[in-house]
């Protein structure tokens, strides 16, 4: 048994992830709301931003009239809501402030102004 352990850490750094993604067993290390998305976010919600059904219903972010309101999606991300985990433990406030900045911006949304990390803070 005590060979597996030793296998297991000498392999540890080929089997590190090249674009940091997963850095941290605990944090998400994405820097931007763009590279959030991509990377977490999309799985689910899609690339385009449009959801998907299928085992699952997976809800579309385009044209989204609740993400006017800011907390809404704020919320939303830190919380969780019906099957979407919460984020709030793995993402920081410039994290979420960025993600939620590119879900108001794209998929047809409009919204301004971005959200702050003291927006953030206080809805943690």
């Amino acid at each position: 048994m005590r060979w597996l352990f030793v296998l297991l850490l000498w392999s540890a750094p080929a089997l590190a992830d090249d674009d940091g993604v997963f850095g941290s067993p605990f944090r998400f290390t994405e820097t931007s709301g763009a590279s959030i998305y991509t990377h977490v976010c999309a799985g689910c919600h899609m690339p385009d931003g449009r959801g998907a059904v299928g085992a699952a219903a997976y809800p579309s972010l385009a044209d989204d009239a609740r993400l006017a309101a800011v907390g809404y999606p704020i919320g939303v991300v830190l919380r969780g809501q019906r099957a979407m985990p919460p984020f709030g433990r793995t993402l920081s406030d410039s994290q979420v402030a960025d993600v939620v900045d590119y879900i108001r911006t794209h998929f047809g949304n409009n919204y301004a102004p971005p959200p702050t990390e003291t927006e953030i803070r206080t809805a943690r």
